[in-house]
């Protein structure tokens, strides 16, 4: 028999439970209780101990009947069983019950009401439950009616002990587990509160296409002039999906994840994560300005007068900061918009062979699509210090429960039927790889974009890539063109061959994981 809410949350009673607290009041609690200090602009600063971003491999999925033909099984999506789950549901509501204080947010994830979910947060620590107040939409005040879909009990503070840890099957004090059938959500160990969103994030991948929604993992702006300008960005982070996405000239409906159904775009949160190392007013002056009371830094190196330095990543490279999707100027409220007249997936290449900007036909948008390579960088998960080639299907591969091929053909069905447009962009390295090379300057990026967005591109002659076959405009308003021949800004062209045919081969050896249609496998690398 199905959980209920009540049941998952009944061992609360009698506790003190401060729930929906205001912001102030928030902040308040987490600066006495020694979990932050303030900023000087106003932001709550905390550090989140040993783990400063996502621990995958310490994430498991309750492997049960109803859901295990849906799942892509693997190192992503590792299976734990019902009675492991159920021991770690018994450690964390021991911990959390002996706690004298405990914090609730209530609220929603999904900003098209048809679709959205009712998500709790119950945790140890004040400023977790204000994560969740910027990263979902509250809901209005504590209403003891309220009922959850989806319930997360964090409990970062608490580390496994040996015996505890192989009772429950994991190897460290570290365990994240889901169980999509009890809608339930256990952290242990981290405090990166990364993981309360992704989680979320997570289930909506799963719970969404019984809707005949397409969930997406991107940031999505919308012309502030032509509201059927509605343009998305696929990408994992540190590739510039939330910095692109925060334009002046166009206003922002979300920065990581999104639904298509079919009526057109929604938000699936209520606020932004961002990074912010070495963020600069003049470079990115919406985040900046978005960073102030309310806000919650992650991980930021405070000067004696506590202005926080965005340039120091002694902590980690991975510094963040979550606000409300309203301290972003001119935000679309409430976050839903039309269907998307461009979709572009962003890529962080640390080989410097890909071109900075390339149409993609269809099938080679499912064929990039379902692929996702990228770079991951440094510090976005432990132990990542430099920037690692990867594959990440759907650009989003950590948060897909299902596996990739069925995001993909949703996706082509979806351009087919509206027309979209899809690029690819290279905002990784130019003149060689990671170490030899630099990265495209974040001028060139955006000067590429808006000319994607203004329709300066459409009718541009294009150069044909001669081993990945991409189609790349031969001329950009604001860009140099040596820059878009990517051969060409090598000092040695001999190298950039070897080079690329050596990311042809990983491309092909990737895609040998998935079953695709004959014109989407064909559309791939030539090696």
């Amino acid at each position: 028999m199905p959980i209920t809410a009540d049941d998952r949350l009944i061992f609360l009673d009698g506790r003190t439970v401060h729930t929906n607290l205001p912001v102030a009041d928030l902040v308040e609690h987490a600066v006495q209780r020694g979990e932050g200090h303030l900023a000087s602009n106003g932001a709550l600063n905390v550090h989140t101990g040993s783990r400063s971003g996502r621990s995958p491999g310490d994430k498991y999925l309750e492997d049960t009947p109803g859901i295990h033909d849906n799942i892509d099984w693997g190192k992503v999506n590792q299976p734990c069983t019902p009675e492991q789950f159920s021991t770690l549901e018994s450690i964390v509501r021991e911990y959390l019950g002996s706690c004298e204080d405990l914090y609730r947010f209530d609220g929603f994830a999904g900003a098209d009401e048809r679709y959205r979910c009712r998500v709790s947060v119950v945790a140890k620590e004040a400023w977790h439950a204000l994560f969740a107040s910027t990263l979902f939409i509250p809901s209005e005040g504590a209403d003891p009616s309220f009922a959850p879909d989806w319930t997360i009990f964090d409990a970062g503070a608490l580390e496994l002990s040996p015996e505890q840890a192989a009772a429950v099957g994991v190897s460290g004090k570290i365990a994240i587990f889901q169980s999509l059938e009890r809608k339930m959500v256990l952290i242990v160990g981290t405090r990166y509160a990364g993981e309360i969103k992704k989680s979320i994030f997570y289930a909506m991948n799963h719970d969404l296409p019984d809707s005949e929604v397409f969930p997406m993992h991107c940031s999505c702006n919308v012309d502030r002039q032509d509201a059927e300008n509605v343009a998305l960005f696929f990408g994992l982070s540190g590739t510039g999906k939330t910095t692109l996405s925060a334009d002046p000239e166009r206003a922002l409906v979300g920065d990581d994840e999104h639904g298509w159904s079919a009526d057109g775009v929604f938000n699936v949160e209520g606020g932004c994560y961002a990074k912010c190392i070495r963020l600069s007013e003049e470079g990115e002056p919406e985040i900046w300005n978005a960073i102030r009371f309310g806000s919650v830094l992650e991980n930021v190196v405070l000067q004696p007068n506590r202005q926080p330095d965005y340039d120091d990543g002694s902590v980690t490279e991975n510094t963040r900061v979550t606000y409300p999707i309203r301290f972003m100027d001119g935000a679309l409220q409430p976050s839903v918009a039309g269907h998307p007249r461009h979709v572009i997936f962003l890529t962080a290449d640390a080989t410097g062979v890909l071109p900075p900007i390339s149409r993609l036909t269809p099938e080679q948008a499912q064929y990039y699509f379902v692929n996702g390579y990228t770079s991951k960088l440094a510090g976005t998960e432990a132990g990542v210090t430099e920037p690692v080639p990867n594959f990440s299907p759907c650009f989003g591969g950590p948060f897909m429960p299902r596996p990739p091929v069925f995001y993909a053909r949703m996706l082509a069905d979806r351009i087919a039927e509206h027309g979209t447009k899809v690029w690819l962009l290279n905002t990784g390295w130019s003149g060689g790889g990671y170490g030899v090379g630099s990265r495209f300057p974040l001028a060139h990026t955006r000067a590429m974009v808006h000319a994607i967005l203004d329709g300066s591109l459409d009718d541009v002659p294009c150069q044909i890539h001669p081993i990945f076959g991409l189609l790349t405009p031969e001329s950009i308003p604001g860009v140099p063109s040596e820059l878009l021949d990517p051969r060409s800004t090598w000092t040695d062209p001999a190298a950039y061959d070897e080079a690329a045919t050596a990311l042809a081969k990983k491309f092909r050896a990737n895609d040998t994981k998935f079953t695709l249609d004959e014109a989407v496998q064909a559309s791939g690398p030539t090696v």
